[in-house]
């Protein structure tokens, strides 16, 4: 993914003043001087480069010691470290020598540095790091990206980056670039070590930092960022999403997507920020205690607002209100309450707003699909009352059109489903290998899942005993030339593939539930 924050300084663009003391000297001029171009990069090249920079490190040390007060004093020790950070990052041409680097025990010196007095040293390091953990430096190198890595773990990196977080701002240009730069760092080496998501977030105070950025209301690459590195920090880690849970992150979210209940992103890189934050918000939406939240913070009505204000993030309403309510009642309860119903069933009759994302087939398909799940969940979370009667009478008004448009669906993914399994069945007629799970998961991609979805929900539409949703499902079927046999066989499959995630009791609890919508079939 792309980002553009204010452009970085480079080795040839004058070095950062020194922060606490002034001098007239030209640095330009000094560094130019001090700058010598190296060809050929191997061990001897690496040795003579660290060996350059240790020194330049002790002399600067020395001077600063020796002189606290007096800036002018280690103002040339330095102009020539800086310079020395700068000559380090030819290092990123060759990452076979990372082992090498680690070897000679330069990590802890260079980290360091980013508890430098001066804190242009410090943004320096930072884009040194940024530099050595490039995601197309270390691509195909996988043995030295991991050494990298973990020796930079090892020597506290995670916690040195993120408290030089704190000390930069977002008004100066170079220290916004370092922002930018420490975030990437931090991306890169969970790229090599998806561990790393973890272990930011345990030792350091990053999650309390991104939750401050993304909290500001005013839009900039470093916000869009933000929301990026906390999505992947929530995506596949159950740990990370309490965490932020328990910080008031639902809420913090919440706010942050509020803003556009009623206006659309001006910018792509907006629009692409507030996709983040839904992604953030769905994962929070794992965990139990995190949908409780969700509901307290009266998630379910903004995004409803969201979806009746017809803007760009209504799609992205829909998904978080799906995540919110599978296996939530609570929140399939609340959703009819404040008269949901009305608004999901016009965006599953398929009249949803339109704009440039929404009319792209693969969007359209999307939220057909998670409309869908989220229709499933209601049924699955409102079993009984007067709620349940509100929501079975959607299926019967207007001469029953949204079983005419379930049944629509039904045979559409159905014809999918029947498509790739004859292409599977092609594959393995031409010797390739595949065992059944790897089949039945491609199954699932083409669309098989929200197949059996279907089949739910006309398990619960048929079990209800109404004499007109029986009738009208029995001659669409007939319609169709499909029979109340081919919707128990797919709900069939999906009784035998049920996981036991959530637990052998909760396994046997669905498998009892589809069990009955077979036998009433």
């Amino acid at each position: 993914m792309e980002h553009n924050p204010k452009r970085k300084r480079d080795s040839s663009s004058s070095p950062p003043p020194i922060s606490n003391g002034t001098y007239d000297l030209s640095l330009l001029e000094a560094v130019e001087k001090s700058q010598t171009s190296i060809e050929v990069l191997d061990l001897r090249t690496l040795k003579k480069l660290v060996l350059s920079f240790e020194r330049r490190l002790k002399d600067n040390l020395e001077a600063r010691m020796k002189y606290p007060n007096q800036p002018d004093k280690f103002a040339d020790s330095e102009i020539e470290l800086h310079d020395e950070i700068e000559k380090l990052k030819i290092l990123a041409g060759g990452p076979e020598l990372y082992p090498d680097l680690v070897n000679l025990n330069t990590i802890p010196s260079i980290l360091g540095l980013l508890s430098h007095d001066n804190t242009d040293i410090a943004i320096d390091v930072v884009s040194l790091l940024q530099d050595l953990t490039d995601e197309d430096v270390l691509e195909d190198n996988d043995e030295p990206a991991k050494i990298l890595v973990e020796t930079l773990i090892e020597n506290n990196a995670l916690e040195l980056l993120v408290q030089n977080l704190s000390r930069l701002s977002d008004s100066d240009p170079d220290e916004m670039v370092a922002i930018y730069n420490t975030l990437a760092t931090i991306e890169n080496m969970i790229e090599v070590n998806p561990a790393v998501a973890d272990l930011v977030c345990e030792r350091t105070r990053l999650l309390r930092w991104l939750l401050s950025k993304i909290k500001v209301r005013e839009f900039d690459s470093n916000k869009q960022y933000a929301s990026e590195i906390l999505a992947i920090l929530l995506q596949n880690s159950a740990g990370n999403q309490r965490r932020l849970g328990q910080m008031n992150g639902v809420d913090v979210v919440l706010q942050a997507v509020a803003i556009y209940k009623s206006r659309d992103p001006r910018t792509t890189d907006e629009e692409e920020m507030v996709e983040n934050l839904f992604d953030c918000l769905c994962c929070l939406l794992m965990p139990m205690e995190n949908k409780e939240r969700f509901l307290k913070a009266e998630g379910v009505e903004l995004m409803i607002i969201i979806m009746k204000q017809k803007k760009l993030a209504y799609g992205s309403a829909i998904r978080a209100l799906d995540f919110a309510m599978t296996k939530y009642p609570p929140a399939c309860e609340r959703f009819v309450d404040v008269l949901g119903l009305k608004t999901a069933f016009a965006a599953f009759m398929g009249k949803i707003p339109s704009s440039k994302k929404n009319n792209k087939e693969s969007f359209q398909e999307e939220l057909e699909e998670r409309v869908i799940s989220l229709i499933a969940s209601l049924f699955g979370g409102i079993l009984r009352g007067s709620r349940r009667d509100r929501l079975l009478s959607k299926f019967v008004e207007n001469e029953c059109e949204k079983i005419d448009r379930l049944m629509e669906l039904y045979t559409r993914y159905s014809d999918r489903v029947k498509a790739e399994t004859e292409r599977l069945n092609q594959l393995v007629l031409d010797d390739l290998e595949m065992d059944e799970e790897e089949r039945y998961n491609r199954k699932l991609e083409s669309g098989l899942y929200t197949l059996q979805l279907i089949a739910v929900i006309l398990g619960h539409l048929w079990s209800s005993e109404h004499p007109r949703m029986r009738a009208r499902i029995e001659l669409l079927l007939r319609q169709q030339k499909l029979t109340k046999k081919d919707v128990s066989d797919i709900l069939q499959e999906y009784h035998d593939n049920i996981g036991d995630l959530d637990g052998p009791e909760e396994k046997e609890r669905a498998q009892a539930k589809i069990q009955k919508f077979i036998s009433a079939f």
